[in-house]
């Protein structure tokens, strides 16, 4: 078993960004759905915890959602000896015999590249399970409601907002009404109708994941642009990426005057120091995923 993961506390914006623009490389799920999920979750904190349930995390999987997602696709993603860890109970609910290797992968969800790719993998569980039932492509808003009440639950209210049923969300599910009011009542008391759930999480989600930070955006042009004279097969050492790297940062530093009102000062944050490093190496890993 490798040694627990030290605490994520506080993780910068670009690192998490970076992070969820690797998981959507490398499984196809949409980063801006990516990221408008993390940001109603969590905010983009990476140790965030609900003082609600047992979630915790950038996306707040809650300790069986967790479980599941590394038991179905942690080997793929190098962590096999996690999925191999998990077992189920004679009651079918998910556990781990050893103390202190539960932990360790309940541990994970703090980390932001391993929470962003099992997101990213239950999203695309979800995504084709919610459209086999619907006979419709799955929208980001569907997949929010298939992460927020689970795959039955989503099923479930989509299927009645779709029929046009007349009852609330809080009559239909009225445990999670009372976790989470501000979903299920307005400020006066009133009970929202599911169109009314479903379009707030829709605004939501929308205006979330247009908020990516515009440098993460900009740098990804510049790579895209200089990437073909590094990135092309797989003789090219570190020192030729590396130099790209710098090649394509420095390019964009200097069009970042171009750039629009508000975003001149996230340039800042592709100067050469070890966060940015770091960003540039994610980068650089999500093209050559």
């Amino acid at each position: 078993m490798p040694v627990n993961p030290i605490p994520v506390t506080a993780v910068g914006a670009s690192r998490v960004q970076s992070a969820i623009q690797l998981a959507s490389s490398r499984t196809g799920v949409d980063f801006d759905y990516l990221l408008g999920q993390a940001k109603l979750e969590s905010g983009l904190r990476a140790d965030a915890k609900a003082g609600t349930s047992s979630a915790s995390g950038l996306y707040q999987f809650i300790e069986q959602s967790w479980l599941a997602v590394v038991k179905n696709h942690g080997a793929k993603h190098g962590l096999g000896w996690a999925a191999d860890s998990i077992g189920r109970t004679a009651g079918g609910r998910l556990s781990v015999g050893d103390p202190a290797t539960r932990q360790a992968i309940l541990a994970l969800r703090n980390d932001p590249a391993t929470a962003s790719l099992m997101a990213a993998e239950h999203a695309s569980d979800n995504k084709a399970a919610l459209e086999q039932t619907l006979d419709r492509d799955a929208t980001g808003t569907d997949l929010y409601m298939a992460h927020f009440l689970g795959l039955g639950g989503a099923k479930k209210f989509l299927g009645a907002m779709e029929s046009g049923s007349a009852t609330t969300g809080a009559a239909l599910f009225p445990a999670a009404a009372r976790a989470n009011r501000n979903v299920f009542y307005a400020s006066n008391g009133q009970p929202r109708s599911l169109g009314e759930i479903y379009d707030r999480f829709s605004a939501k989600l929308g205006a979330a994941g247009s908020a990516a930070l515009p440098a993460v955006q900009y740098a990804a042009q510049a790579f895209d642009a200089e990437g073909s004279t590094v990135i092309t097969g797989g003789g090219q050492s570190m020192n030729d990426a590396l130099a790209w790297a710098s090649t394509a940062l420095g390019k964009f530093r200097q069009a970042s005057s171009g750039m629009p009102a508000g975003t001149q000062s996230a340039a800042n944050l592709l100067r050469p120091t070890p966060d940015t490093a770091r960003l540039a190496y994610m980068m650089l890993a999500s093209m050559g995923a």
